[in-house]
């Protein structure tokens, strides 16, 4: 089919050997790529993928799954166009008339109406910053308390072990003892916190699979033992942090910020663009010069009709939406508010927990966040 200067083509139920490579070079999203797909469990079955070529090149790449009536997007973590995005709508719409609704998870879109009844509501954000060309370049972009801070803990922890080594390995050559090291400092971690760690036996499988097909580690060690290390993954020439860990012998040296510095500027060296500290709002994101980015979830229907034909899927989109909303505004909005409207609704969270224990739990997420440790 062509669509103005564009040809667009879809392979039903088929995941064509030319989307690995390409689909990488598009998006360079960890969350938008085969081998993020494959290690967290998927096989490609009834799969279909939707092409768009410009003057014979791919500009567009979507993978999605159809299932009763609705087109599941695979794709998460991408930048897409309004345009782009109503573009892909028109033609399922046009080409399908089994598809009723279409659905995408985490996406950065500037999409605000359609000719199509549309939900649109943030799931998450990404912070995220876009890496200079050199480290130099990059150090002086930082703010004048992190440049002190980054040169005062440096020399204090050289001071007190000048055995510190910090060092980088990529995909196959990181040992998996190390990546288990790390796991453990999280788990002691979040353990100290009363905060269970996500780090569960299956997580831990699937961040060493991951490590090892696509990873950067960078490990400081003293007295050659681990310290610190932070885990991050490759896609295209972007890098994705899933875990930065310490020794908490060395809280006072700051040894994990150091430690996400110093593997930021390997990033650097090694040609990335962009780097991407995913969720979670810490500070030390935010002093290591991260921007976030949101990432919303997009559900398009056919038609009026569909939407009250569809009313559960609506409602409960609305709802993780608008609680996903509160949610935040309770965290991190510093106003002054009513102690008893806070409690209010907290409680209101509690209920809602409960209500989907009573009737199932969510499908787990495929992306998962990095804790600060």
């Amino acid at each position: 089919m062509r669509y103005r200067d564009l040809t667009i083509s879809c392979y039903d139920n088929e995941v064509p050997s030319f989307v690995e490579p390409e689909i990488e070079r598009l998006y360079g999203n960890i969350f938008s790529s085969l081998r993020g797909f494959r290690t967290y469990g998927w096989t490609g079955k009834d799969t279909s993928t939707y092409v768009v070529r410009k003057s014979g090149k791919i500009s567009t790449l979507i993978l999605f799954e159809r299932r009763n009536g609705k087109a599941r997007v695979l794709n998460e973590g991408i930048r897409i166009s309004g345009e782009e995005l109503g573009r892909f709508v028109d033609y399922l719409f046009a080409t399908d008339e089994s598809l009723n609704v279409i659905s995408f998870k985490a996406v950065e879109t500037d999409i605000r109406k359609s000719h199509f009844p549309l939900q649109r509501f943030n799931q998450l954000e990404d912070l995220a910053l876009a890496l200079p060309p050199t480290r130099e370049e990059y150090l002086a972009s930082l703010g004048k308390n992190t440049r002190r801070n980054i040169k005062r803990y440096t020399d204090r922890l050289l001071r007190a072990y000048p055995s510190f080594r910090f060092d980088v390995c990529e995909s196959e050559k990181v040992n998996e003892k190390d990546i288990h090291t790390l796991i453990a400092f999280n788990r002691a971690r979040m353990a100290g916190k009363n905060v269970v760690s996500t780090y569960d036996e299956e997580e831990t499988r699937q961040v060493v699979d991951l490590t090892k097909s696509c990873g950067l580690v960078g490990i400081a060690r003293i007295d050659g033992q681990i310290c610190a290390g932070a885990v991050s993954f490759k896609a295209g020439n972007n890098y994705f942090l899933n875990l930065l860990s310490h020794d908490p012998r060395y809280d006072d040296y700051w040894v994990g910020f150091l430690c996400c510095y110093l593997t930021m500027c390997e990033c650097i060296a090694r040609g990335g663009r962009e780097f991407h500290f995913l969720w979670g709002r810490y500070e030390y994101k935010y002093a290591l010069g991260a921007k976030p980015r949101d990432l919303d979830n997009v559900n398009v229907y056919r038609s009026r009709m569909q939407v009250l034909l569809n009313a559960d899927f609506a409602w409960k989109a609305a709802q993780e939406g608008y609680f996903r909303r509160a949610k935040c505004w309770l965290k991190y909005d510093d106003s002054s508010l009513s102690k008893h409207l806070r409690e209010f609704i907290a409680d209101l969270f509690i209920v809602r927990r409960s209500l989907s224990d009573m009737f199932g739990s969510r499908r787990r997420a495929l992306i998962r966040s990095p804790q600060e440790n």
